[in-house]
Formats: C-alpha cells, sequence, structure tokens
C-alpha cells in the first residue's frame, strides 16, 4: 500500500516529531536519544501518494526506519 503525504504527517504528529516550520511544506524534526538530528518535508497535498522512489529515501535517509516499523507507527 502507498503511503500518502497525510500518512506521513499523521506519523511525525503522533511520534514525537515537531514541525519546525509551515511554509510551502511541513518541516518536521526529531532528535534521537543519541543525539542524531534527523528531518523531513511533508507535501500539503495531504491525499496525493508519495511516489515509491521517494518513499524510499524518505524511509532510509530522513526518518531511518523500515517500512514495516511506519506502518506501526500510525
Amino acid at each position: 500500500m502507498a503511503p500518502k503525504f497525510g500518512d506521513l504527517k499523521r506519523f511525525c504528529d503522533k511520534n514525537g516529531w515537531i514541525m519546525v516550520l509551515n511554509t510551502d511544506h511541513w518541516y518536521y524534526e526529531k532528535v534521537l536519544n543519541d543525539g542524531t538530528l534527523l528531518r523531513t518535508k511533508i507535501s500539503h497535498a495531504v491525499s496525493k501518494e508519495i511516489p515509491q522512489n521517494l518513499w524510499d529515501r524518505i524511509l532510509r535517509k530522513q526518518l531511518h526506519i523500515t517500512e514495516k516499523d511506519f506502518w506501526k507507527g500510525l
């Protein structure tokens, strides 16, 4: 099931991410226990599906989680 930008926003809101900016996108940050700062940005097009290649990068480079853990976090 392909996630939508609204799913990503809901995940961030429920899992300790802080919205730091709301302009053309929502910008979120989260500091991990080891001090690592994670950042992601989310399109306001909440009903639009995230393209697979972008979704893979978001999971790996921005959220640092697996897709399975993402869906558990919702």
